[in-house]
């Protein structure tokens, strides 16, 4: 039921901020004009800004055509970001949460490949927020058609004024094109969710099987769906994230984004498995199972946080120009969320799970899984929106009501999941050294 009430909230909230997306450019310039929470002292007033330079053009009455075209242009890329903005807070949730649901299937998998002894009595739970993968991809999936059809503005190389006007561009058409873009993302949904729904019907069918044929296959098609993943994933995070920003690349971004959903994803088994337990389901899950649980949590951390460095920090000290301006614009536009994401990602995962001992209270872990799941959602947040609404972010009703949307939609969906099979595997070849898993 409260799920259900987080989506109705979110949808009106959703619904509220496309409303009051501006139309046209008078009303983009009164929006602006009227937003006087101090972003606009610190970045300049868009409106008066174009009044000015229109005056001064007047007063001069010279290259008057010049100043006239680059008023229009200003006046309607401004247009474009605010009537991105609910755009963008959609697709930064819808993404987020489809995120984690991918991150789990990636560990799922790899605790498949590799026949671990630990996990199994833990499958039934990331078999159900697996089952997210089908509406959140669905929904991505239609918000990027709808982006090719042109109702939004997120991705700059799908105009094709744009890329007639920009020599760059135009050398990547052969990649960033419209139709390839939607084909691949349908190759990598296709991908997706056919391992994970054909690993389901496997465990489901070794649970009623007399001898371990189910089990076997599913550990050489985890092995395989892992080769196709890591390619996957990575083309996925160019497309459906890097590509915001057409002109910036940077070779780590395929690791970067997956060390993001990967610990997003085993944040949340962890907080599930916590809350089936505290409601007396999954008895046999101990303090060992939430421990290693943490201490991935916490690796994974660790290595996000390299990889933000890495990135960070080769491409600062180059300084090459076409390179640093992805830095600059966050650091300057978006000074609190990019440096709070690195302190909610790094910072309180390494003093909250350090220590072993709090890796074994349940209040502790879901307490630092809150804010893991914060930070990797400002993550997103600063991946998406400088690209797409540039300086006139804010956290508002689109961000807030997308949040609740989506949370809703994903604690409805994979509950309901949960519910249409018992909790505990019966015939996993493992499940007697899972119950007795002690660290």
């Amino acid at each position: 039921m409260g799920a259900i009430i987080l989506m109705v909230v979110g949808a009106l909230g959703i619904g509220l901020g496309f409303l009051a997306a501006p139309s046209n450019i008078a009303e983009a310039k009164e929006i602006v004009a009227s937003h006087g929470d101090g972003h606009g002292d610190a970045h300049g007033d868009a409106a008066t800004h174009a009044v000015a330079h229109d005056d001064h053009a007047t007063a001069n009455n010279h290259g008057g055509d010049h100043k006239e075209a680059h008023d229009t242009s200003h006046d309607t890329h401004l247009l474009h970001q605010l009537q991105n903005k609910p755009w963008a807070a959609l697709y930064v949730a819808a993404f987020f949460f489809f995120m984690i649901s991918l991150g789990v299937l990636a560990f799922y998998a790899i605790q498949r490949a590799a026949q671990a002894g630990w996990s199994p009595l833990l499958f039934r739970v990331m078999e159900g927020i697996t089952s997210y993968i089908v509406p959140g991809g669905i929904i991505v999936f239609v918000i990027l058609a709808l982006s090719v059809a042109h109702m939004n503005h997120l991705f700059v190389w799908m105009d094709a004024d744009v890329v007639a006007h920009d020599h760059l561009l135009q050398g990547k058409k052969g990649y960033l094109n419209p139709i390839f873009f939607l084909i691949r993302a349908a190759i990598f949904l296709a991908g997706w969710i056919g391992y994970r729904e054909y690993s389901r019907k496997l465990s489901l069918a070794q649970d009623e099987s007399s001898d371990n044929a189910n089990f076997k296959l599913n550990f050489r098609i985890s092995a395989a769906f892992l080769v196709f993943y890591l390619i996957s994933e990575s083309i996925m995070s160019w497309d459906w994230i890097m590509s915001v920003d057409p002109h910036w690349f940077s070779t780590l971004f395929g690791w970067y984004i997956f060390a993001s959903m990967f610990v997003s994803g085993i944040t949340v088994i962890a907080m599930v498995t916590i809350y089936l337990k505290s409601k007396g389901h999954l008895q046999d899950v101990n303090d060992s199972h939430i421990h290693d649980l943490a201490k991935f949590m916490f690796g994974i951390s660790i290595f996000w946080t390299y990889l933000w460095f890495s990135q960070f920090m080769l491409i600062w000290y180059a300084n090459i120009p076409e390179e640093v301006t992805y830095y600059i614009t966050r650091i300057e536009d978006y000074n609190l969320p990019f440096f709070g994401m690195v302190a909610m990602n790094f910072l309180f995962p390494v003093l909250l799970l350090m220590n072993s001992d709090y890796k074994r209270l349940n209040w502790f872990v879901v307490m630092a899984g809150v804010v893991i799941l914060a930070g990797h959602y400002m993550d997103i947040f600063n991946a998406i929106m400088p690209s797409t609404v540039g300086d006139q972010w804010f956290i508002g009703i689109p961000e807030i009501s997308a949040v609740l949307f989506f949370a809703g939609l994903f604690v409805f969906w994979i509950f309901r999941a949960l519910s249409k099979a018992p909790l505990q595997p019966k015939r996993n070849p493992f499940i007697e050294e899972s119950k007795h898993f002690h660290y």
